[in-house]
């Protein structure tokens, strides 16, 4: 190898370790992965707050109910799908698989079963709405049935996105796993 400042090997250019500096593809999909998965976790917590802010107002009874309903069933499970995003955080630090898997498994139980409840929940009342155009129950001004039910779809998006990335890098972890058992 030459210096920086010095003579050049014999038949070379200089150019023949660009090879040795490429990041294996594995590596960089993590990167990459954890990074989308931060930004679904950030916006998961962004609704996580929005609903908890609802239940407490609706709860503390700080605003008038016509403003603010009290909430549904299926938001009090719900505020347990923090957990499995402080689960996927946990696990990027040092690529622990076990935390990544119980984050993905939880994220089933714990956001999209509550979730798929509240949509279930809720439909009848969006039934009436819409054959009828009565609601009962609001929000600001907005039918209730109509904000909870875009927040599900919203979050729907959000931890399905968030188990699809979670899976992409679950295998890129393993891909590295079989790679430093090989040598």
């Amino acid at each position: 190898m030459a210096s920086r400042g010095g003579p050049r090997a014999a038949g070379t250019d200089g150019s023949d370790f660009q090879h040795r500096e490429r990041v294996a593809s594995h590596y960089q999909m993590s990167v990459t992965l954890k990074s989308e998965i931060k930004k679904l976790i950030y916006t998961h917590v962004g609704i996580w707050l929005l609903l908890m802010a609802q239940m407490c107002v609706g709860h503390l009874k700080l605003l008038p109910h016509d403003q603010v309903a009290m909430p549904y069933q299926w938001e009090y499970p719900y505020l347990l799908s923090i957990l499995p995003s402080l689960l996927g955080l946990l696990s990027f630090p040092r690529n622990n698989i076990s935390y990544l898997v119980l984050s993905m498994i939880s994220t089933g139980l714990f956001s999209v079963a509550p979730l798929i409840y509240g949509a279930m929940e809720m439909f009848p009342m969006a039934q009436q709405l819409y054959r009828h155009g009565k609601a009962y129950r609001f929000i600001f001004g907005f039918s209730a049935v109509s904000v909870m039910y875009l927040v599900v779809v919203v979050a729907a998006q959000v931890h399905g996105w968030q188990l699809y990335y979670s899976k992409k890098l679950l295998d890129s972890w393993f891909t590295s796993t079989q790679e430093k058992k090989k040598k």
